[in-house]
């Protein structure tokens, strides 16, 4: 299947060092402040491999701060996790790649997406709940063949070494990367290597 890999909720030089040896194809830091990951104003993003794309993960701010953050921390990616426009996705999608995120549930209508499609890399799939993401539950995967698969998709939510051979069923759909967070830490913004190394083989495998 090809399906690639994004730690995201990084922010702890030593864990972000560990985790880059192992070779996600995504790293993300989270700039929400509200959000138990977040990087903090004086965080210091260590060197890591060119190969894994740094994702900045924002919500609902403004177009002005997140590009002052792709240019301090270099990021590849914004992935845009709150309420943003498409006129906002149009505007950042002129200077850096956009990953928009849906929280989805069986009452989600996916011909929402439609205005987007032109404007984003990427759409993320994530389970409704509570938060921003970071809810650590998984969605009914089944509603995905609502969606027309134009835009590859990263899914997110609740995934760990325990459920991601589910991702197999996804096969005939536009799957790019799974987003793993809560589901491979020993706290929260700290991961673990061994069971990131346990989703890599699974993926392998697939």
């Amino acid at each position: 299947m090809n399906v690639k890999l994004k730690i995201c909720g990084m922010r702890d030089a030593a864990n972000i060092a560990s985790v880059a040896v192992l070779q996600p194809d995504y790293m993300g830091f989270i700039f929400y402040d509200k959000s138990p990951r977040y990087v903090t104003e004086d965080f210091t993003l260590p060197r890591i491999d060119s190969g894994i794309s740094k994702v900045g993960v924002f919500v609902n701010d403004e177009t002005e701060l997140i590009l002052r953050k792709v240019e301090q921390y270099k990021l590849d990616f914004v992935q845009l996790h709150g309420n943003e426009s498409v006129e906002q996705c149009a505007e950042l999608s002129e200077r850096v790649d956009v990953i928009k995120a849906f929280a989805i549930d069986e009452t989600f209508d996916f011909d929402a997406l439609k205005p987007f499609e032109n404007h984003v890399t990427y759409f993320l799939f994530d389970t409704k709940g509570r938060y921003f993401g970071g809810n650590a539950k998984t969605f009914d995967w089944n509603l995905l063949e609502k969606y027309n698969q134009q835009v590859p998709f990263f899914l997110s939510g609740g995934i760990t070494p325990e459920n991601v051979s589910d991702v197999d069923g996804l096969r005939n759909l536009n799957i790019r990367a799974i987003d793993v967070n809560s589901g491979v830490e020993d706290a929260p913004g700290i991961k673990n290597s061994t069971k990131i190394k346990t989703i890599k083989s699974v993926l392998h495998a697939l």
